[in-house]
């Protein structure tokens, strides 16, 4: 048995979730998300907990006994408290400034790139060299930080670039100096 499927999730007052065959909703104060899950597995809800199941003992349904479970309390989590990701941008001249509900990159390109944020996600610039990411999809909070890192990742020999934080970047030392 899979020990983190078989853990039950907790669902909080303020919290609800609606099954629908092997669609699932979970709504709260942070917003309301639905996936489909799994059509294997099998999703309980009684009273205050959520429970998944798996049919067999094949090694399909072991590896998505564990998955659809993180699933589940990744999405109840999210609806109570959300996710973020905070970027740091390093270099002369970068930065990032809030435009609507996107953000305007300067990153030592020719041109600015303006980034529009998708339905459920909140980008704010709380210096020019920092944006936070938050929603309450991890998936796609990880996947909006994922796409504003890909315009300029940071770069080994001075570390300029878009990095998360905390990030290490292993840097490589330069040409050897002249005689």
């Amino acid at each position: 048995m899979s020990r983190i499927g078989k853990a039950p999730i907790a669902v909080p007052s303020g919290v609800t979730v609606t099954l629908q065959g092997n669609t699932i909703s979970v709504k709260g104060p942070k917003g309301e998300l639905s996936r489909t899950l799994p059509a294997d597995m099998i999703v309980t809800q009684e009273g205050g907990e959520i429970t998944v199941a798996r049919p067999s003992e094949e090694q399909n349904h072991k590896a998505l006994h564990g998955l659809t479970r993180t699933l589940v309390a990744n999405m109840v989590e999210g609806v109570t408290k959300g996710y973020s990701k905070t970027l740091e941008i390093t270099g002369v001249g970068y930065k990032a400034e809030p435009v609507g509900k996107g953000l305007k990159l300067s990153l030592g390109l020719s041109h600015t790139i303006q980034y529009d944020a998708p339905p459920g996600i909140t980008l704010t610039a709380t210096a020019p060299t920092t944006v936070v990411v938050a929603g309450a999809s991890k998936e796609l909070v990880g996947q909006v930080a994922a796409e504003i890192r890909s315009y300029r990742p940071p770069e080994p020999y001075k570390g300029k670039g878009v990095r998360y934080q905390g990030e290490q970047i292993r840097r490589k030392a330069g040409k050897a100096g002249g005689k």
